[in-house]
């Protein structure tokens, strides 16, 4: 769900890989609590094998204000990654002809630009053309806010269409909004009703539904961002994300759907096929996920805080997950790292170092920065004697200092480089360089 101006690929390489019969739990748990010795991450992971869990840890705070610290029934929310479970929803209404997957959506939402042309199965794979409403500027003032269904279509229908339908494939959290409504209306039931009937109750997620208001007597964590220290999260309701991102759930239940879906417990075989079915990168609900040779599906997800990912790879039957309340660090490293250990592959223990500053240092480095290459301004402040950068209408983080006048945000890979003589800033990143100058 969650806006950022940074994209990051997730993972990979292409060589000869083998799955490891001795995975070194000692080192990946040394992996683990050097993050969170140096503030990079809070979350779980889980990987199971043939079904059945080989690792697992947690590491943070569940509630940081109160040092609750996360633990294995740790509850995260997992914002995108509930379009898998949405899109398995609507292939099990096809399968029992509830909904004919071709059919266009004007009979439940007329308003709808382009309603007569847009079907349920361009909803699933992102070719529908419909707006992307979390893109829009005003999205963070009220995601916190409940949304009736006619609030939201509004909200959907006035962001219009970006492109003609199945012209082209866009991510786009309307058109899983959308597919929420219409699985209640076919159902007569609610989307959290149906997500306990056809998917957790069968296959036994029993930290697994819709969220509420984070209840952390009930093991549900809130979300951080890292400005020097842990700083809590704004909630996004529930109604606002509905089928795009309003699950919560664990490492363990993820690896357990996804074991049950590829092991065929959730749908027949044509329909999971047709989830794995790509086009311009987009499956139904789900991602194509290499690492190195091996070919897994799955999804990410980030809400307010959150993050996750989740991947099963049929041919060595091995499912992972991670869910993150809090991280400090691209958390594609953190993936790559525990999938080498599954796969006998090397991976090193980090190394951070951090250049101390004091809050007067950073005063050089203040103001607004502008570029010619892109239409965006990075507003650089300051947090005590943590250096803050926020691109226009984005949300804020935190630039960590590496050397004078360098400063990185791993989360998203980029690099900033000023110079205060010139009053220039450089951003590196993908192998990218803009150039910025202070206004």
């Amino acid at each position: 769900m969650k806006k950022t101006i940074f994209i990051t690929v997730f993972f990979l390489i292409v060589c000869h890989i083998g799955f490891s019969q001795s995975l070194d739990k000692t080192k990946l748990d040394t992996y683990f609590n050097t993050l969170e010795e140096h503030n990079k991450f809070m979350g779980s992971v889980a990987v199971s094998k043939n079904g059945e869990i080989i690792y697992s840890k947690s590491t943070g705070f569940a509630d940081a204000e109160n040092n609750i610290k996360a633990t294995e029934k740790t509850k995260y929310r997992i914002g995108s990654i509930s379009k898998s479970f949405t899109a398995v929803l609507v292939l099990k209404a096809a399968e029992v002809k509830k909904l004919d997957l071709d059919q266009t959506i004007d009979k439940w939402f007329p308003v709808i630009t382009n309603a007569g042309k847009i079907t349920v199965k361009q909803l699933l794979n992102h070719r529908s053309g419909i707006h992307n409403f979390t893109n829009d500027a005003d999205y963070l003032s009220w995601s916190t806010q409940s949304k009736t269904e006619k609030e939201l279509i509004e909200i959907i229908e006035k962001g219009g269409s970006d492109f003609e339908p199945d012209s082209k494939a866009d991510y786009s959290n309307s058109n899983y909004v959308l597919l929420t409504y219409i699985l209640e209306k076919t159902f007569d039931k609610t989307y959290a009703a149906l997500v306990q009937e056809y998917i957790a109750k069968p296959i036994g997620l029993k930290d697994t539904y819709v969220f509420g208001k984070i209840n952390t007597s009930d093991n549900e964590c809130k979300s951080y961002k890292f400005m020097g220290s842990w700083k809590e999260e704004p909630e996004t309701d529930f109604t606002v994300p509905l089928g795009a991102g309003a699950i919560t759930s664990t490492p363990n239940d993820l690896t357990k759907f996804a074991d049950a879906l590829f092991d065929g417990k959730l749908l027949n075989d044509e329909s999971l096929e047709s989830m794995k079915t790509l086009k311009e990168g987009y499956g139904l609900g789900l991602f194509q996920i290499p690492f190195y040779n091996s070919i897994g599906y799955g999804h990410t997800g980030g809400i307010d805080g959150f993050s996750s990912v989740y991947s099963h790879f049929p041919e060595e039957k091995v499912s992972y997950a991670l869910t993150s309340n809090g991280t400090n660090i691209n958390n594609n490293d953190i993936s790559i790292a525990v999938l080498s250990a599954v796969y006998n592959k090397p991976y090193e223990i980090p190394v951070f170092t951090r250049l101390e500053l004091t809050s007067e240092d950073l005063d050089n480095y203040l103001g607004v920065y502008a570029s010619e290459q892109i239409p965006l301004k990075i507003t650089i402040t300051k947090n005590e004697n943590t250096l803050i950068a926020q691109g226009t209408g984005q949300p804020s983080f935190p630039l960590e200092a590496t050397e004078k006048d360098k400063f990185k945000f791993d989360q998203a890979g980029a690099k900033f480089e000023f110079n205060t003589v010139e009053n220039t800033m450089i951003l590196f990143q993908g192998g990218g360089k803009i150039m910025f100058a202070k206004q």
